[in-house]
């Protein structure tokens, strides 16, 4: 089952794009800005929206560890955001620039243009480290494997190539007649029972109305290998979007046809056709580790729904992957965190003192006095609340889903269950059902304002905490 929980009707012309970080979802349109969400409530952030390119942005992206944003557009340039913060990237021969992506294991963005063009960035430089051309065509799509070690791109020309981190091509294989629109891989390498290979799952779409999923090969005697697994039916129309869920079990696509169809990946069957877009659907993206999904058009619209899925296949390698553990985060991430916290005049120094997220984690008012040398109280003490609210993070990470509240996302102490099925912290969802009557979690009306204690969830949290004392 698949439920519209939330429509975004901010921007005043076609969505293009929508992606989700850990936290928040970001969008972005032909009316030259981007919007950024929170995941909480879908309230948009303070800082959005967000402008500065010229022309309309075709396309954003989050940074592995969600504290970077990228965007392009038609103005010729790329852009990278931390909060307000701006660095603007020029494609060589300022062609419009249709697409970026974020590599999974390294400080880079990748940006691709109408003429062809890919360029790699490097963030930290904020200068091109590599760059190189597409065989035909205008550059319509890129993807990154999980590892990071090659990307995908897919051309007007109908082309998907496959590229090293070095860009050498690989690969090269017409995939689409009338062109690809988008392409993506999943998370979750599948197995030849045959052969003993692991396969990366990928899927594409074009103009020629089909969804097709690949099996990308990797083996030192054959080199690189694109196959064609399947191709999914349903659209009447070309198909603009296509994505993964985090798990790998779902692909999802968006049509000129109006209409978004959810596909389970293992048969090729299809699950939910929602059809509530007015016009073409340009976007569609999955949320890590969460049943929510975000479809956009050129209805000027986004819409937020929460599936009904089965329970995620077995291994926690993919949760690890998409987020970045604060106590991980380079001296660069801290840099970006402080631009997103409105602490970007604190960059020099926390660089100077080489502050990696360890020493972020251990800073305290007598270090940022002492050492750090920050001589205004007011100003130690903004720093400091920032610090403490990332430690909560650090803290929660480790602690089971299911005793979260889904509002205040801490550990409850009296858990009650609403008439939604859903549990919550009592004084949480008292302040709530005082200002509306709808579920927090379905955005669906609640038929009743009646709590009733989970003393079995409590009495679970209870021995949890007991085992993490010892």
């Amino acid at each position: 089952m698949a439920t519209l929980i939330h429509t975004i009707s901010d921007h005043s012309d076609d969505v293009n794009y929508c992606a989700f970080s850990s936290s928040c979802l970001a969008t972005c349109s032909l009316d030259k800005t981007i919007r950024v969400y929170s995941l909480s409530d879908f309230a948009e952030l303070p800082y959005s929206p967000l402008e500065g390119h010229a022309y309309a942005v075709h396309c954003v992206c989050f940074s592995p560890s969600g504290l970077l944003l990228g965007s392009c557009s038609t103005d010729g340039t790329s852009a990278l955001r931390a909060g307000r913060r701006l660095a603007v990237l020029r494609q060589p021969g300022a062609s419009p620039v249709r697409v970026c992506r974020f590599c999974p294991r390294a400080a880079r963005l990748l940006a691709g243009a109408a003429d062809g063009s890919v360029v790699l960035w490097d963030v930290r430089s904020m200068a091109p480290c590599r760059s190189g051309k597409v065989k035909d065509g205008s550059l319509m799509a890129c993807a990154f494997s999980p590892n990071g070690d090659f990307f995908v791109t897919g051309s007007s020309s109908g082309d998907l190539t496959i590229w090293d981190d070095t860009m050498r091509c690989l690969c090269n294989e017409k995939a689409h007649d009338l062109g690809v629109t988008c392409c993506d891989i999943s998370s979750h390498p599948v197995s030849d029972s045959e052969s003993g290979f692991k396969y990366f799952q990928m899927a594409s779409c074009g103009q020629d109305n089909h969804i097709k999923l690949w099996l990308i090969l990797f083996a030192d005697f054959l080199g690189a290998q694109l196959k064609h697994k399947c191709t999914l039916q349903g659209h009447c129309a070309p198909v603009l979007a296509c994505a993964f869920s985090w798990d790998g079990q779902l692909v999802v696509s968006g049509s000129v046809d109006k209409r978004v169809i959810i596909y389970e990946t293992s048969t090729g069957n299809t699950l939910h056709i929602l059809s509530q877009h007015t016009r073409y659907v340009t976007t569609c993206a999955f949320a890590p580790r969460s049943p929510l999904l975000a479809t956009g058009s050129m209805d000027k619209t986004v819409h937020i729904w929460q599936l009904d899925l089965k329970q995620p296949c077995a291994g926690g390698a993919v949760e690890n992957e998409s987020k970045v553990a604060i106590e991980d985060w380079s001296e660069d991430d801290v840099s970006a965190w402080l631009c997103a916290q409105d602490l970007a005049d604190f960059v020099g120094l926390f660089k100077m003192n080489n502050i990696d997220g360890k020493e972020l984690l251990n800073l305290t008012k007598e270090s940022l006095a002492n050492e750090l040398k920050i001589e205004s109280l007011g100003l130690r003490s903004k720093v400091l609340q920032k610090i403490e609210e990332l430690r909560k993070t650090t803290n929660s990470a480790s602690v089971p889903d299911e005793f979260l509240c889904p509002i205040t996302r801490e550990l409850m102490k009296d858990p009650v269950i609403a008439t939604d099925g859903y549990s919550y912290e009592r004084e949480a969802m008292e302040n709530w059902i005082s200002n509306r009557r709808s579920s927090p979690m379905t955005n669906l009306p609640l038929h009743s304002l009646m709590l009733t204690p989970n003393r079995t969830l409590k009495m679970a949290i209870s021995r949890w905490l007991e085992t993490q004392q010892k």
